[in-house]
């Protein structure tokens, strides 16, 4: 009785010593995080590789969108991201180009709206770059493994607020700079000389910061999808590496 006890409790001590040795396995399988790079070779990644390539991806894909952007004509001649003319305006503008002096009115309020924007856009790299410092690994693994506009919708989440108090001001001061906030101020007093219309408001501020931020989001997401989509775009070794990740899911 007593052999069969010690053979119990041997027998026991291997079949516990085996699933902890699974275990540890399973776990050093996630903290090493293998992937394998375009060769085939297994290479392992730390968590702060991991980080540091996301970040830079982000940096370099935000930094040339707001570039792009913030130069002249950025926003005007853009075919996705120019900002038009909102349709609460269009009743106003039908009305005053019929007036004399403001024949253009529609071009002009276009461009000059435009050019607010432009202006605004420079100032957003600085808050974007905050944003992407502060991405915690699981930020970062959310992102890569995410879906396509991941990075764009974790941007959305966590500056939009800050960017549009940075951006109203700017638009506000760069309208007045452009001389769209007096022609636009100049064009509602005239529509509203008019008998038995609709009073409008004169401040565009609102509507261009708003729009000029989902031009920014737009282009944010554009380049987010080049290097998703587009190897090429993978500059160093290590962005080709963690990207493959993404490449492999």
């Amino acid at each position: 009785m007593r052999k069969l006890s010690i053979v119990a409790v041997a027998f026991l001590a291997v079949v516990q010593l085996s699933v902890a040795q699974i275990n540890l396995k399973k776990a050093a399988g996630n903290i090493n995080k293998a992937v394998k790079d375009v060769t085939g070779t297994q290479v392992q990644l730390s968590n702060e590789e991991i980080g540091s390539a996301l970040k830079e991806a982000l940096n370099n894909g935000v930094s040339k969108g707001v570039e792009k952007l913030s130069a002249v004509d950025g926003y005007y001649k853009s075919a996705l991201y120019k900002i038009l003319i909102p349709d609460d305006m269009k009743n106003v503008i039908s009305k005053v180009k019929m007036l004399p002096g403001f024949e253009n009115v529609e071009t002009n309020i276009m461009e000059k709206m435009n050019r607010g924007a432009e202006k605004a856009a420079t100032k957003a790299t600085p808050i974007f770059l905050d944003a992407i410092r502060s991405l915690t690994f699981q930020d970062a693994m959310n992102i890569l493994m995410g879906e396509k506009n991941a990075a764009t919708t974790y941007l959305d989440k966590t500056t939009n607020q800050a960017l549009y108090k940075e951006f109203n001001p700017v638009i506000r001061t760069a309208l007045s700079e452009v001389g769209c906030t007096r022609y636009w101020s100049d064009c509602v007093n005239a529509y509203n000389k008019i008998p038995l219309v609709k009073k409008a408001n004169p401040d565009l501020t609102d509507y261009v910061t708003k729009e000029a931020l989902k031009g920014l989001f737009g282009m944010v997401a554009e380049k987010e999808l080049e290097i998703r989509n587009n190897p090429a775009m993978r500059t160093t070794e290590l962005l080709k590496k963690v990207f493959a990740r993404q490449d492999k899911k």
